[in-house]
């Protein structure tokens, strides 16, 4: 297989509420399974943040919880990674604000990357042109929208037009 040197592919989704959202990474640049180029995503790190890249503001007292996931293919709602080969990468925040006083910064924070690239031997082999990230928020807690940002440390490679062909096929 010939590699290429790594490159990175960004894209962000802002969460404004329970309802999943979903936006589209075009990778009409890197996959071509029918040309036998196929990406490999080796690493991905995740932000969670307000629209300016700051800590998103919480209500006092409360817990508040925000989902992403990566797939090969669109979806609805949040899914199973068990029961969806479409999974490519999962994760969460869920922050807490004990502050009774009004302050808006969270004082306990947990995230979890739970389904990663850089968890598996070799990443994760992409054969389709486009990828969805989604996800929700819970409606209550937050006193602002959440931006969720990965960065993924990708290369591009090429597989005999036979195996690109079948792994475009066993992702949609």
């Amino acid at each position: 297989m010939a590699k290429t040197d790594s490159f990175f592919i960004r894209k962000s989704i802002e969460l404004t509420g329970s309802t999943y959202v979903e936006n589209t990474i075009d990778l009409g640049a890197y996959v071509d399974a029918l040309g036998k180029a196929v990406l490999r995503i080796h690493n991905i790190a995740v932000q969670y943040s307000d629209n300016t890249g700051g800590t998103p503001d919480l209500q006092s007292q409360v817990n508040a919880a925000a989902d992403f996931q990566l797939s090969t293919q669109t979806q609805s709602d949040m899914v199973i990674a068990g029961d969806n080969k479409a999974i490519v990468s999962s994760g969460r925040i869920v922050a807490y604000n004990a502050d009774a006083t009004g302050t808006a910064v969270p004082t306990q924070v947990y995230q979890d990357l739970d389904i990663a690239p850089q968890q598996f031997t070799q990443g994760y082999l992409i054969g389709v042109e486009s990828m969805y990230l989604g996800g929700r928020r819970t409606a209550a807690g937050w006193n602002e929208n959440v931006v969720v940002s990965l960065i993924m440390e990708c290369t591009s490679e090429t597989l005999t037009k036979e195996a690109a062909l079948a792994l475009a096929l066993s992702q949609q």
